[in-house]
């Protein structure tokens, strides 16, 4: 008797999941194992993808309400790219649970009844390797093309995925773009993945301007990289906030920093001595580069302490 294509499938999995050859090193082989060894979970496993309830849903969706808002109109824009070809769009969060989507409404029952629908978790953890759960797993943009799913259930998927970070440079979302049509080809994912990419890209831009609305937002060189180099300066010159790529670009680190000097990033120091010109910037800027030591600040413009302190308290700082 002649195994049925979803036997094969499972028995693939699990085999590459057991092995120690150089295939089974792949970043594919490693998110399979991932999902046996780590997660528990059997290829061959029939059941529905796990919805969670509608406050719970509500409750997250009002907490990324924000950036939902600024999302939207990309997601928009990517669906009318998209959509004409039975591609459905979803955006979820750090968890793999579908917060928006925009889909056909012909195409919804066939989306719903794969489990791709709000409130649907698709983390690594429940529905093994996918394009959602394990780009988050891997922070990383990647395609999922049908039988690398995890779940033979899953294996008439091709999903195209790409993370999204936000202001704070962490990790916020994931955008996907998932397909059902048989004809489907690895080189059209690969063209799919290319305008993913970009709106994940469009949308931390978006939302880090509209995060820092009250800043001035200076864009910096990007090279070969298409993320966005972009750093939120405020009214005393210090740099406030960075993206993801500013982050790394500036050696500013990945976790929150005090605020730095524009200058010191991007090396056009005013000719300002003493308190003769934006007297308030430089003290705030010598504040910031001695950590808020204000023996250290005073020296290093010259005066006494005391004289710092009788001018911290005349331009209200403290």
């Amino acid at each position: 008797m002649t195994a049925s294509p979803t036997m094969d499938h499972v028995e693939k999995v699990m085999q590459t999941a057991a092995s120690n050859s150089a295939a089974a090193r792949s970043r594919l082989a490693a998110s399979w194992r991932r999902s046996v060894v780590k997660h528990g979970l059997d290829p061959s496993e029939r059941g529905a993808a796990h919805i969670i309830d509608a406050p719970t849903l509500g409750r997250r969706q009002r907490k990324h309400a924000r950036f939902m808002t600024v999302a939207a109109p990309r997601l928009d824009r990517l669906y009318s790219l998209l959509g004409a070809s039975g591609c459905a769009v979803f955006l979820t969060d750090t968890d793999g649970v579908i917060l928006d989507q925009r889909l056909a409404d012909g195409d919804r029952p066939a989306f719903e009844s794969w489990g791709l629908r709000p409130g649907a978790d698709w983390s690594e953890a429940r529905e093994g390797t996918n394009g959602i759960g394990t780009c988050l797993a891997e922070n990383r943009s990647l395609i999922i093309h049908r039988d690398e799913h995890f779940y033979a259930r899953n294996i008439a998927m091709s999903c195209i995925d790409a993370p999204i970070y936000g202001p704070d440079g962490q990790l916020v979302a994931a955008l996907d773009v998932s397909s059902a049509r048989a004809d489907q080809t690895e080189g059209f994912n690969r063209l799919i993945a290319a305008q993913v990419t970009q709106t994940a890209r469009a949308i931390e831009e978006a939302h880090f301007r509209a995060t820092y609305a009250c800043e001035r937002i200076v864009m910096g060189d990007a090279g070969d990289s298409d993320a966005a180099v972009l750093l939120a300066i405020d009214d005393d010159d210090l740099v406030v906030g960075a993206t993801r790529e500013a982050r790394r670009l500036f050696d500013l680190g990945a976790d929150a920093f005090a605020p730095r000097p524009a200058a010191d990033l991007l090396g056009h120091e005013e000719d300002a001595k003493g308190f003769e010109k934006a007297e308030r910037t430089v003290v705030v800027r010598a504040l910031a580069r001695t950590g808020g030591n204000v023996s250290e600040a005073a020296r290093s413009l010259g005066v006494g302490r005391a004289t710092l302190y009788r001018r911290m308290k005349r331009l209200g700082l403290t």
